[in-house]
């Protein structure tokens, strides 16, 4: 090959070399990404109430202990446990058979002593004339006097004792004093009940209505009464509304019942108990809930939903979109919540746009995408009080 030849090759090789590394850092060119797209919403202004919780526990209306009042062997139990009974259903049967026994005595006592003033009244009867006639003696007279006032007074003793063998006969038979929910049976059938006490054989609750009783601390029954004083109203005109365990609010509303009538001094906490309608019994005595009492409204709230607010080492932010699409990632101070949303003391104006899902893609100062949030997760839940101009 002649150094000619040798020329070209090298130039030729050259130049595709060239055109190569020119199309390879031509692929390395990279369109930038979409903007992220996210959920946003407007924050709003609107009447948010301010709510004092305290955690209660609730009892019966009324509870009534069933004993025995008569000593005897427990015969039947009449009722199904934990289930709910009315006035005079039959409870528990005692075995009667001494006290049909004493009800027995006691009226044949009766009739003994009953046959007794008889003949004494007829006594005096007979007596009477004779003593006025001087044919017997004054003091004969006044024996069978006494011995006839003696006979009445047997006579109304054995008939106390005849009404007090009815009675124990009665408690053998042992019915609901009121209507309510049953519980457990202490005793089972065959077991000695009354020897020496009254035993104690089941509860019934009264549970429509039930009580709810929570203790306030000296703070916030201050706050609670100075509410109730410039409303002009009294704490049983204010409704209260009852949290369960589950979070779920109790569609009845309650009112004060009680108040105690000094705060503790070991504990600083004044006790309150609230009634509340039960017309399902679904509350039962036991329970723990969460009794919530209006104590302030805060006017014109800026609210958002709690989804646009996030929590970083105690420090809550709202990622806020502003002009251009861009996104900002603000610094706010929330007040107390409305259901499913914050309310906003600091940082954030009414009608500010505000991200409720995405904020996780988003960078301070990026251009975002925002797409308007469903109504059940961005729309604030009431009517939106007018901005301040």
């Amino acid at each position: 090959m002649t150094k000619r030849s040798i020329a070209l090759s090298f130039f030729a090789f050259t130049a595709l070399l060239a055109v190569s590394v020119s199309t390879g850092c031509g692929k390395k060119e990279v369109a930038p990404p979409p903007p992220p797209e996210v959920l946003v919403t407007q924050s709003v202004q609107r009447d948010v109430p301010v709510a004092l919780e305290v955690v209660g526990q609730t009892a019966g209306s009324k509870d009534v202990e069933i004993r025995a009042r008569v000593a005897g062997y427990l015969e039947t139990v009449d009722f199904q446990e934990g289930a709910f009974v009315k006035a005079g259903d039959l409870l528990y049967t005692i075995d009667p058979k001494e006290y049909e026994a004493n009800v027995a005595q006691a009226t044949a006592n009766v009739a003994t002593n009953q046959a007794r003033l008889d003949q004494a009244q007829q006594e005096v009867a007979r007596l009477k004339p004779l003593a006025e006639q001087k044919a017997i003696s004054q003091r004969d007279y006044d024996n069978s006097v006494s011995t006839r006032d003696a006979a009445k007074a047997q006579v109304d003793a054995a008939r106390a004792a005849l009404d007090a063998a009815r009675l124990n006969l009665g408690y053998t038979r042992i019915t609901a004093p009121a209507s309510g929910l049953v519980d457990l049976t202490k005793v089972k059938p065959g077991n000695l009940v009354g020897k020496g006490d009254s035993t104690l054989l089941t509860t019934i609750s009264v549970i429509d209505p039930i009580y709810c009783s929570g203790n306030l601390g000296e703070a916030d029954y201050l706050r609670l009464a100075a509410r109730l004083l410039a409303a002009k109203g009294t704490a049983k005109q204010q409704p209260v509304e009852l949290v369960l365990a589950t979070g779920d609010v109790y569609p009845e509303k309650g009112r004060v019942d009680a108040v105690q009538r000094a705060i503790d001094p070991t504990t600083g906490t004044l006790s309150v108990r609230l009634v509340f309608p039960n017309p399902t019994r679904l509350l039962r005595p036991g329970q723990y809930a969460r009794l919530r009492f209006i104590v302030d409204v805060l006017k014109g709230a800026v609210c958002v939903p709690g989804k646009a607010v996030s929590e970083l080492q105690g420090v809550q932010q709202v990622v806020v979109v502003g002009a251009g699409n861009k996104a900002e990632i603000r610094t706010v101070k929330t007040g107390p919540r409305d259901g499913d949303f914050w309310t906003v003391l600091d940082g954030l104006k009414s009608g500010e746009t505000v991200v409720v899902e995405g904020a996780e893609k988003v960078r301070p100062g990026a251009v975002v995408s925002p797409k308007p949030a469903p109504a059940a997760a961005g729309a604030v839940a009431g009517p939106a009080a007018p901005a301040e101009s």
